[in-house]
């Protein structure tokens, strides 16, 4: 006889003109979850069940894209226990929602809630709630700078995939509300059956969320100044080297100062640190493709030692290398 599990409802509170993917990505994930459950519905006491909310009084919401999703009903007549909550991303600036209400509810909602989430511009809404004040945060890349100025309470990471403070999470967008719904699936059901998920959703490679939402390298493809693209290329062949300033400004034949400013002005961001974005993404990439030792990663990379690639990593992926190649090798691997 089949033992009565407990309901988890999992609730997608959707904005009008709401960015599609970042309500279908996650609800798929739960929803191939809710399919695959019987594999582990032996070993857990509940079942998810996914509700896709309007956050206004009418069940179409029109998408960014223009595809309408039809969901329950409004908000507020939700007469069940919200487990997890997730607001999707926003396509309109938040001045152009009457939300009072709607905040108020959510204030009241988050005392019971068990986790609280958005993704992508969804985080503005948890931040009017003042949901995130005092808390890390973050959102999509182009509107960080807008939700650290709107919101100085909150500690913006600027380009984390997705962020958990408390029971609060917050992801970057738009695909990354699907990272964050596997994480929470982990949180629940374990990492095996997390990568099960991914592997049904061709997700082959499970990002924490630390890694960055985007590469230095693809930082410097979309350069326009062919001088800085030109050294950035020539940065990237010869990462083992010792470039300073002075050896990086010879090569494009231009003062040492004048090159920091334009190299700034081009990328936003100081040649030095750029130079240590390309050697941790270099190294997180021979972690996952190789067997090299530490020693042997840091060498290639130009970062010398295994214990300058210890700090830089931490530093910049606030995991150790090994916790890196754990986690991407084993994804790897299963999937």
């Amino acid at each position: 006889m089949n033992k009565q599990l407990k309901i988890r409802h999992i609730v997608i509170l959707v904005a009008p003109d709401s960015t599609l993917l970042t309500t279908v990505g996650p609800l798929e994930v739960f929803a191939k979850t809710v399919d695959q459950f019987n594999l582990i519905q032996d070993k857990v006491d509940f079942n998810y069940k996914t509700h896709v909310v309007s956050m206004e009084n009418t069940k179409l919401i029109n998408t960014s894209c223009g595809l309408p999703i039809l969901t329950e009903g409004c908000y507020d007549e939700i007469d069940y226990p919200i487990d997890t909550l997730m607001i999707t991303g926003l396509a309109r600036h938040l001045e152009e929602f009457s939300m009072n209400k709607m905040l108020e509810w959510l204030k009241q909602q988050s005392k019971t809630i068990r986790r609280i989430c958005s993704v992508c511009s969804g985080a503005f809404i948890l931040a009017e709630a003042g949901l995130l004040d005092g808390k890390k945060a973050t959102a999509h890349w182009s509107k960080n700078e807008e939700l650290a100025q709107s919101y100085p309470l909150i500690d913006v990471q600027i380009a984390r995939i997705f962020i958990k403070d408390g029971n609060v999470y917050t992801a970057a967008g738009i695909t990354s509300g699907m990272d964050l719904a596997l994480a929470l699936i982990e949180e629940d059901l374990g990492q095996s059956f997390a990568l099960h998920i991914a592997r049904w959703l061709v997700l082959y490679l499970k990002r924490p969320g630390n890694q960055s939402q985007f590469s230095a390298y693809l930082d410097y493809k979309s350069i326009g100044n062919p001088s800085m693209r030109k050294v950035c290329e020539w940065i990237l062949e010869h990462l083992r080297e010792d470039l300073t300033v002075e050896a990086l400004a010879e090569h494009v034949a231009m003062s040492p100062r004048n090159f920091a400013r334009v190299f700034v002005r081009e990328l936003r961001i100081t040649p030095a640190k750029f130079i240590n974005k390309l050697r941790i993404e270099n190294a997180c990439q021979h972690l996952i493709d190789t067997q090299f030792s530490l020693d042997e990663i840091a060498s290639y990379c130009g970062l010398k030692t295994a214990e300058n690639l210890r700090r830089q990593f931490i530093s910049f992926m606030e995991v150790t290398p090994a916790q890196y190649r754990k986690s991407f090798q084993s994804s790897l691997v299963d999937a």
